[in-house]
């Protein structure tokens, strides 16, 4: 089918059976057990990782819950995977990848950036038992060690919105699992894993909510990825909570419009920041130059809706230009309907290593369903106060490097 209609009808299959015309919502915390032994193997299946048989008490939420599972085989629907596996957040979903990893005996990762702040602390850190080797795509090949047991990397980018040819990647990789951040371009653009991935993350707080209202993540894998990642979740406590997952299930059936409309607003607005006095770069895939490798068409279905620009006049530029948007919310996130604007380097972006951070101009424009008149309008005034403020040198202490790192 379509995207248009796997994202209306997926994981909706039995509702004519069950008397509704939309799912029901089950919030139990436990489940009635029918006997001892049959509770208790019910429970060892779900708490090593596998699914619910059929007659088998759910048990605890914590282990299984029938919207998460609706949710999670709707996503996997649009991604073409085997199955998926939801978390109570992005970061959530990267931590169980890495502790299956970790767990399965190889704790060394090879990593492309720029990837998504939180994604490349974690990595720097250590903190999982994980060790790290930065490469760029065309150094994937020579990192690869015994002990690597995941390579990761984020397509479209975060910041920078560079593209990465997943294919090449994946033949650089060999036989080590390719971990995809997919958020920027959702199932409705790419699908990592009919391009040879192994696992593709999404901070479902983003596009799949599309609303600002929730928190959640989910990994688009097959099987055998997938009984290790419930397992992570079920004993950890990771699961998405059922609330959260009616409303992603219920947020999937709009996904394929809420892209494209939006995807096409933001190319009005990168073609008119592009030409504007003071916008030094406009990183965004629609624009001449902007996907160098020709991925738009080939890799993803289009160029997404977010983008970035790199203003003259550095860290002082940028701060003045987002603080004086009035419609445009000044805020971290992106994929939502409103239009958010954020300095990466000051906020997500702040505890990335100061040779990676991205460019002390930099703002990344996340562009919601707003009319582009009115974005344009509001940006444009935007600009004109970070010209003004151009040689303003009274960035806070713990910042004033960044007007001179720049990537």
């Amino acid at each position: 089918m379509n995207p248009e209609t796997t994202a209306v009808h997926a994981g909706r299959e039995d509702c004519t059976a069950l008397g509704v015309h939309v799912p029901p919502l089950d919030q139990s915390s436990t489940y009635p057990l029918p006997s001892v032994d049959a509770g208790g193997a019910a429970y060892e299946r779900m708490a090593t990782g596998g699914r619910p048989e059929a007659g088998d008490s759910l048990v605890y939420q914590r282990l299984w819950n029938p919207n998460v599972d609706r949710f999670e085989r709707a996503l996997a629907s649009l991604e073409h995977a085997d199955e998926g596996v939801a978390f109570a957040s992005g970061m959530a979903a990267i931590t169980a990848c890495l502790v299956a990893t970790v767990a399965a005996g190889r704790s060394h990762v090879v990593a492309i950036r720029p990837l998504y702040g939180g994604t490349d602390h974690l990595l720097a850190t250590g903190l999982l038992g994980t060790s790290v080797t930065w490469a760029t795509a065309d150094e994937v090949a020579g990192a690869i060690r015994p002990d690597t047991g995941l390579v990761v990397v984020e397509t479209p980018a975060n910041p920078s919105l560079d593209l990465v040819d997943l294919r090449a990647v994946v033949a650089a990789a060999g036989d080590v699992p390719v971990l995809v951040d997919n958020t920027f371009a959702t199932p409705i653009l790419q699908q990592p894993l009919q391009l040879g991935a192994t696992l593709s993350v999404h901070s479902a707080t983003k596009f799949l909510g599309g609303h600002g209202d929730l928190l959640g993540g989910i990994v688009a894998t097959n099987a055998e990825w997938a009984v290790r990642l419930r397992q992570v979740r079920a004993l950890t406590g990771g699961l998405m909570a059922p609330t959260s997952a009616y409303q992603f299930h219920r947020g999937l059936q709009t996904l394929p419009m809420r892209v494209r409309a939006q995807q096409e607003t933001a190319q009005v607005v990168a073609a008119w920041l592009d030409r504007q006095y003071g916008v030094a770069r406009v990183a965004y895939p629609g624009l001449p130059g902007g996907d160098p490798q020709g991925l738009v068409g080939t890799q993803m279905a289009g160029p997404g809706s977010v983008l970035a620009i790199v203003l003259e006049g550095g860290y002082a530029a940028a701060a003045a230009f987002a603080e004086s948007c009035r419609l445009i919310t000044h805020a971290v996130s992106l994929g939502g309907v409103d239009t958010l604007i954020q300095h990466a380097a000051a906020l997500t972006h702040r505890p990335v290593a100061p040779e990676a951070r991205p460019n002390a101009g930099l703002l990344r424009l996340s562009i919601g369903l707003e009319h582009p008149a009115d974005l344009i309008e509001d940006l444009d005034q935007a600009l004109r106060a970070a010209r003004a403020a151009a040689d303003v040198t009274r960035a806070p202490a713990d910042l004033r490097e960044l007007a001179t790192s720049a990537p």
